[in-house]
C-alpha cells in the first residue's frame, strides 16, 4: 500500500478565471491570438441607473421663457363634428367604431382638446360626408358633380 502524506496537497486542475477576468482586454487579446472564438455583445444603454433618458433639448426647453403648448382642434371644427354626427344619428362610440378609433378620441375632438391628426380627420370626413379641413369647412364632401 502506498502511504499518503496528509500535509501535502495536490491540485489536479487550475482554478477557473473569474468572469471579470474573462472579459478583460488582455483575455480577449490572448483568445484571439490562440484562434478561439470571441463573442462580444453590448447592452443597449447598460450600466446606467436611470429610468428616463434625457434629451439634449430638455435644458433648452427649460430655459425658454414663453409658454409652450400644442395646437388643439378649433371650436368650429368640433361643432361641425358634433352637428354632422347628430344628423347621421350616430353616437360617439358608433363614430369611433366606424373610423377604428377609441370613443375617448371622439370626445376629445368634440370638446376641442385633441391635437389634430390629419389621418383621423380624413376618416371622420369620409364617415360624416363633410369637409373638416381647409377653407371650405362644413361643405359636403366630394364637391360638385360633373
Amino acid at each position: 500500500m502506498a502511504t499518503a502524506d496528509w500535509d501535502e496537497v495536490t491540485y489536479i486542475r487550475k482554478k477557473q478565471p473569474k468572469a471579470s477576468q474573462l472579459r478583460s482586454q488582455q483575455a480577449i487579446n490572448s483568445a484571439q491570438r490562440q484562434g478561439l472564438t470571441v463573442e462580444t455583445s453590448k447592452k443597449y444603454d447598460g450600466g446606467h441607473n436611470r429610468q428616463v433618458k434625457g434629451d439634449k433639448n430638455t435644458a433648452k426647453l427649460d430655459r425658454e421663457t414663453e409658454e409652450l403648448h400644442h395646437d388643439t382642434v378649433s371650436l368650429d371644427v368640433s361643432k361641425l363634428i358634433q352637428q354632422a354626427r347628430s344628423e347621421k344619428k350616430l353616437t360617439q362610440k358608433d363614430l369611433a367604431t366606424k373610423i377604428n378609433e377609441k370613443a375617448h378620441l371622439i370626445t376629445e375632438y368634440e370638446n376641442g382638446k385633441a391635437i389634430p391628426n390629419q389621418q383621423v380627420l380624413a376618416k371622420m370626413e369620409r364617415v360624416l360626408g363633410m369637409k373638416l379641413r381647409g377653407k371650405d369647412k362644413g361643405q359636403p364632401l366630394g364637391g360638385p358633380k360633373k
